[in-house]
């Protein structure tokens, strides 16, 4: 009966997935744009996914509030045209969103702290206009279905035929290797059950567990997804944990972090952050068909500081 009703809950969320993707033809927009145009670029983008992990790990939030806020970020950027400046303000403001729908309320960091840590240029005031902005393009449609909603199914459903594989697949391994996909762009492409069903058949090939991939091959006839696409997808997912696993690749820790400051760089962190005003309305563009120009309330913002990648660095 329990693995009857997961596979109904995966179905009801498989029919529901494409509500909550990312409009292809913006985020092909962003692949295309160039370091030196004015628009976001998909380095820009991967990296600024890179500190939302930071500051994920650095105030203990859990997988599914990054993995949320990525989707939020991804499916605004695909949406409007906004310019490198705004960037961090935006992120921001999609990582307090999804913090405030994942976590209980009293583990939620409050907006003067994400900022401080952040080191972002902007007010309190700016980032509550950015939420109120974000969450009107997206129509408050936040309690998203992500590849971390097939991932935790696909898992509960292989537990559900054999409970001694709970130490065999691995699930805060899975979540790991599905937050390095997630800091590239390409991988907003992806269908979230195609892209789960991905790193489980990846990790399962590499536990040798032929009953495991038997499971695997079950759900993924259940769900209709081709051979040739879920291949597709595991070759770049492959690639990607390649070159992540590398000794090259700067990434974020996603251990949690401590932050320690001497007294007086906390004084200036606290001061630098009154210090910079409300500014004033700039007009931005939206990437739909007609070109129409619509004029949202977006603050004047500057990029932050290299903190992050200190932070990332254990300073």
């Amino acid at each position: 009966m329990e693995a009857f009703k997961l596979m109904k809950e995966l179905k009801a969320n498989f029919e529901q997935e494409m509500k909550y993707l990312p409009r292809e033809s913006g985020l092909s927009l962003i692949e295309s744009t160039t370091e030196v145009s004015p628009g976001i670029s998909a380095k820009c983008r991967d990296a600024k996914v890179e500190d939302l992990w930071s500051l994920t790990s650095f105030f203990g939030y859990s997988t599914q509030t990054f993995v949320l806020a990525v989707n939020l970020l991804d499916r605004f950027l695909a949406l409007m045209k906004v310019q490198p400046k705004h960037l961090a303000c935006i992120s921001i403001g999609c990582l307090h969103i999804a913090a405030k729908v994942v976590e209980a309320e009293c583990d939620v960091a409050s907006a003067h702290e994400l900022i401080r840590i952040g080191q972002c240029k902007f007010t309190v005031s700016d980032l509550s206009r950015m939420e109120k902005i974000i969450s009107e393009k997206l129509n408050f449609q936040f309690k998203a279905v992500t590849a971390l909603t097939f991932l935790h199914l696909y898992h509960a459903i292989a537990l559900s035929h054999t409970s001694h594989r709970k130490e065999i697949l691995n699930l805060d391994k899975l979540e790991a290797q599905l937050k390095a996909c997630l800091c590239r762009i390409l991988f907003s492409k992806a269908k979230p059950s195609v892209l789960a069903l991905s790193l489980l058949t990846q990790e399962i090939e590499a536990l040798q567990s032929s009953d495991l991939l038997e499971i695997a091959q079950r759900v993924q006839r259940h769900l209709r997804i081709s051979e040739p696409e879920l291949q597709r997808w595991r070759g770049l997912v492959g690639q990607c944990l390649m070159q992540y696993s590398s000794p090259e690749c700067s990434k974020p820790d996603h251990r949690k972090l401590v932050w320690i400051v001497s007294r007086r760089t906390a004084q200036n962190l606290h001061s630098s952050y009154y210090s910079v005003p409300d500014l004033p309305t700039i007009p931005e563009a939206s990437w739909d068909e007609s070109e129409r120009w619509s004029s949202l309330s977006w603050p004047r913002l500057s990029s932050p500081s290299g903190f992050l990648s200190a932070l990332r660095d254990g300073q």
